[in-house]
């Protein structure tokens, strides 16, 4: 089944370009079926990419998926124009009487501050509040993972000496959930970090287990088990490039950068990465839609009644 976005989103043409199924919304609202309604608080500088990288995950499941973006209104971008934002994306406020199966919440460039000194920090801790009555699921992403980690369950984000950055091996540690089903003992995922979250933190707070983590990059995949909410510490989503982007840009502002691990071929940055992690990332997002589906209420608005 596709997924639901808006008919004029540029994100569309790359998608459809992908093969990836879309569904305008006069034919959505034909089926008589409920979507999944899905909402992705972006809080990446590149909304368009980030957009799309998402967007090509959902699209691959039997499930119709509708997807709503979302930004912060305490705080605005520089790298999208305005305008983009108004017509695209909405705000607490905008969707505050929704209900929506699940809200993703994307990584952000602030990882290295304290979370009081984000500046959208109060606005963020309002939303997940609100999530608790309005969303079934939470799924965090890197920062947004740590956010949600910190805010939910006082778990705090230590600093590392060196940037984690590269493509890391993960061993799934819990080999009986739904979300790992057909994963390999060891998979890749991309990290970008200049934080870390400690095992001994996470196993210390209560019902949180360890899905998957990495000998040298830490954890990488955490579950509440009360809640079904998921943090993925690493970038699953990533397309092939984007490490690359990131390393040729902090390079050529003469930042010592010094290669992602287990990235370009024979480690050289001249060469085209491969991706070699998106078929986990195609699998864990369809073994995470499934999940949901099975659990989440017909009727959202029951949220705000439990």
């Amino acid at each position: 089944m596709p997924i639901k976005i808006q008919d004029d989103l540029p994100a569309r043409t790359v998608l459809e370009s992908e093969n990836v199924d879309l569904i305008i919304s006069g034919e959505a609202v034909k089926q008589d079926i409920r979507p999944l309604k899905l909402l992705l608080l972006n809080l990446m500088p590149k909304k368009k990419e980030t957009e799309i990288q998402f967007a090509r995950l959902l699209g691959n499941s039997p499930l119709q998926v509708e997807l709503t973006l979302m930004t912060t209104a305490s705080y605005t971008p520089r790298n999208t124009e305005p305008g983009y934002l108004r017509r695209y994306y909405r705000n607490l406020d905008d969707v505050r009487d929704d209900y929506f199966d699940a809200i993703i919440i994307t990584g952000a460039p602030v990882e290295t501050l304290p979370f009081e000194d984000v500046n959208y920090w109060p606005e963020l801790q309002e939303i997940f509040d609100w999530s608790k009555t309005h969303c079934f699921r939470r799924l965090g992403i890197c920062w947004g993972a740590q956010a949600l980690l910190n805010h939910l369950h006082d778990v705090p984000k230590h600093g590392l000496d060196v940037k984690c950055f590269g493509v890391f091996d993960h061993q799934v540690t819990e080999n009986m959930s739904r979300l790992m089903k057909g994963f390999t003992d060891n998979f890749p995922m991309p990290v970008s970090r200049y934080t870390f979250n400690s095992r001994d933190d996470i196993l210390a707070a209560d019902g949180l287990e360890l899905l998957a983590e990495s000998q040298i990059a830490g954890p990488g995949m955490v579950r509440d088990k009360s809640t079904g909410d998921i943090f993925i510490l690493n970038h699953l989503e990533y397309d092939a490039e984007t490490l690359a982007a990131e390393y040729h840009r902090d390079a050529d502002e003469g930042l010592e950068t010094a290669l992602p691990y287990n990235y370009f071929p024979n480690d050289d940055p001249s060469q085209v990465p491969i991706n070699f992690w998106r078929p986990f990332a195609y699998l864990f997002m369809a073994n995470w839609l499934h999940d949901l589906y099975q659990a989440t209420p017909f009727d959202l608005s029951n949220l705000a009644k439990d």
